[in-house]
């Protein structure tokens, strides 16, 4: 007798820096959300769907829980909350080789309130000299909280990552398909393009720029044989905007490549990428601005 098909929404939540959207892309098997090693890079819940012969998981990346101190942070634990709601499954990925403190009680609590089944995903493992130090940290975590299971991986060396895989769909329920066999994520291209020039700003410059970055894309003109994608990275303060463009544009040039390379593997087509930098001082508190950064409300021309 056939397995009955399996289905259901999991969500992955955790601290900022914890490795969520390394994790998703590996459990989906390829790349639907941006990584950056920077608190905060994921802005908005990030779908990713696996579908098995024998079932489909929709993963949604979540922002990292902390505390909000601007209207952007503010908006982000909104989006945290919104993906515990209704959920068949939690992710609570911790940083394996991060001690357990006060601000992973915090982020417990929030968890606790969902009253869904939640699998600690202690990540990182490849950076512990010593693996015995994971049944303390364990046991840490389980003084505060009742999880259902514990499964040590390491998102970017892909270790334990089928054995996650393996357990989530074993807890999911019977149900049918939600998307289609060749659906991977809920994300239009535009905004992925977006992300993937706001990735490499981040890995290009060292410098303290991440929270102030944000990229829209203005333009999107679609030909037959190319893609032409006009964007904007915007940045608060005019020393941002130096570090971006660097010496004779050579920042600039460097992260436009890096995009635009990722986005013709990703997409399919070759692709022109058109590069600005704009000072905005104080976006992050400009609430018409955020909703461009949302690809639900983002703004911008087409040409099709």
């Amino acid at each position: 007798m056939d397995k009955p098909f399996r289905s259901g929404f999991v969500s992955l939540i955790g601290r900022p820096n914890a490795g969520k959207s390394t994790l998703l892309n590996a459990l989906v098997g390829q790349k639907v959300a941006i990584v950056a090693d920077k608190p905060q890079t994921t802005r908005t819940t990030i779908q990713g769907v696996l579908t098995l012969p024998e079932a489909q998981a929709v993963f949604l990346d979540t922002p990292g829980i902390h505390k909000a101190d601007s209207l952007l942070n503010k908006r982000l634990m909104v989006s945290v909350r919104a993906a515990l709601d209704e959920r068949d499954l939690l992710l609570y990925v911790a940083d394996a080789a991060r001690e357990f403190g006060e601000e992973d009680r915090h982020a417990l609590d929030l968890v606790r309130k969902a009253q869904t089944p939640t699998v600690l995903v202690l990540n990182k493992i490849d950076l512990l000299k010593d693996k015995r130090t994971l049944l303390p940290l364990i046991e840490q975590y389980k003084a505060v909280y009742d999880f259902a299971e514990f499964v040590p991986v390491s998102a970017t060396k892909r270790d334990g990552v089928d054995d996650l895989r393996r357990m989530v769909v074993e807890r999911l329920p019977e149900g049918p398909a939600y998307f289609p066999e060749d659906h991977i994520t809920d994300q239009p291209e535009r905004f992925l393009a977006a992300e993937l020039v706001r990735e490499k700003a981040l890995l290009a410059t060292r410098q303290e720029v991440p929270h102030s970055v944000a990229v829209t894309v203005d333009r999107w003109e679609e030909m037959p044989r190319i893609t032409r994608i006009y964007a904007t990275i915007r940045v608060e303060r005019e020393g941002q905007k130096a570090i971006l463009i660097g010496a004779g544009g050579a920042m600039l040039k460097k992260i436009g490549t890096l995009a635009r390379t990722e986005m013709e593997r990703l997409f399919g087509t070759k692709i022109y990428l058109d590069l600005h930098v704009r000072v905005q001082p104080g976006w992050r508190e400009q609430s018409a601005f955020l909703d461009t950064l949302d690809w639900r409300t983002m703004a911008g021309e087409d040409d099709i």
